[in-house]
């Protein structure tokens, strides 16, 4: 069960971040990330009424896309989003409770991790990939190093990804992209555009189903 839904989510390339979006909003944005072939969405824990959007957006898209948490700070968290319906825990940083309480009722583990020693101590504990955060800081380079040693580990970018640095990412072995301010414009969700926002989406889709194809 855990394993589909882990492959589920990697599945387009693309988690999308959802952070603090207007509450009468949120689930039009969700509804037009999953219309536009997003398979991962991850709404984070200080938004508004967080608990309350994982549980409704589980119920609306539960068939089509994976839904979590993100920005978890600890197990106590991980418990409460984990109790709410969210599939995985997304952390900034490296909690072993965290970790330890997803992996407790099945879901999936990706904490945050800066550097090599950090990506390994996260795999013994248990994680499912890791969020290499803020990727912009390393770069794509920084994953195509690190796998040489450390290539049995699922990595994800998170910070900093866009729709013309995502290929590269991918190219250096990355196994799918955590992706916010780039994609959830805020001038489409401003004027309810949510056409556009489903196009861009798709986007984002595409060009990973390219990038891994070639």
């Amino acid at each position: 069960m855990k394993q589909e839904l882990l492959t589920k989510t990697l599945e387009s390339g693309v988690v999308a971040v959802v952070r603090k979006i207007e509450e009468e909003k949120v689930i039009h944005v969700i509804s037009a990330l999953v219309e536009g072939g997003i398979t991962g969405i991850e709404v984070t824990m200080d938004s508004p009424n967080a608990l309350e959007t994982i549980k409704e957006a589980k119920q609306l898209f539960g068939d089509k896309t994976v839904i979590g948490a993100g920005t978890v700070l600890d197990g106590n968290a991980a418990n409460i989003a984990i109790q709410h319906g969210a599939d995985f825990i997304f952390a900034p940083t490296l909690n072993h409770d965290t970790i330890a309480v997803a992996n407790r009722y099945g879901k999936i583990a990706i904490p945050g991790v800066f550097t090599p020693t950090e990506i390994l101590q996260a795999y013994e504990w248990g994680a499912d990939v890791v969020k290499v955060f803020p990727a912009s800081v390393l770069g794509s380079q920084f994953f195509k190093d690190v796998r040489g040693p450390l290539g049995h580990i699922p990595m994800m970018p998170t910070g900093g990804i866009n729709l013309d640095n995502v290929s590269e990412y991918i190219k250096a072995g990355a196994v799918a992209a955590g992706v916010g301010g780039s994609l959830l414009n805020k001038d489409f969700i401003a004027n309810n555009e949510w056409d556009k926002l489903t196009d861009l989406a798709r986007q984002y889709v595409t060009k990973i189903a390219e990038t891994r194809n070639n």
